[in-house]
């Protein structure tokens, strides 16, 4: 017959192990947990380049009369998940000269539906084929009759060293408030 000290031992090995059991296996479940939760804030800590300063062109690239430019917007290098990509087109603004050395910059989406832009040197104006919508040289609706809900974007500039920099943003398309997208 055994003891009754040995039943009683036999069962404290056993809550022992049932307990390392759990606490095991509740720390190899959170290793999924905390990855998971990392892939669902990962988007939050990457930067897009987008509202960054990013060089478009020398100063010396725009003519002094103030006509306006297009020139492709390129971002140096795009993460994205796993994969790096170096020189990435995320878009087009117009730049022109405005008082000698500053300089004005406008995104080339349409402000209506998102079309692109385009400028008309004859008519010095900008003209969005997809509704008729024509802007003023400084990006104003010129046409009453115009779809567009606002303005054309404009966009933030400076010159360094002889370089014009942007800082370059996308916006919703068909509303009047300017809201910046990702």
């Amino acid at each position: 017959m055994i003891a009754k000290e040995e039943i009683c031992e036999d069962q404290a090995r056993r809550g022992f192990f049932a307990k390392v059991s759990v606490a095991l296996g509740a720390l190899l479940a959170l290793f999924p947990l905390g990855a998971g939760i990392g892939i669902l804030f990962d988007p939050l800590r990457r930067k897009s380049g987008r509202g960054d300063w990013i060089a478009i062109a020398p100063l010396s690239a725009l003519p002094e009369d103030g006509s306006p430019v297009r020139f492709p917007v390129i971002l140096k290098e795009s993460i994205d998940a796993w994969t790096k990509k170096k020189d990435v087109p995320i878009g087009a603004v117009y730049l022109k000269r405005v008082n000698g050395g500053d300089v004005v910059a406008f995104n080339v989406t349409c402000p209506h539906l998102g079309c692109a832009i385009d400028f008309r040197s004859a008519e010095r104006d900008y003209f969005c084929p997809c509704h008729n919508s024509s802007f003023g040289l400084d990006g104003s609706i010129s046409n009453p009759d115009s779809p567009s809900p606002r303005p054309m974007d404009s966009l933030q500039t400076k010159v360094e060293k002889g370089e014009i920099k942007v800082k370059y943003l996308d916006f919703r398309a068909g509303i009047k408030d300017k809201i910046p997208i990702a």
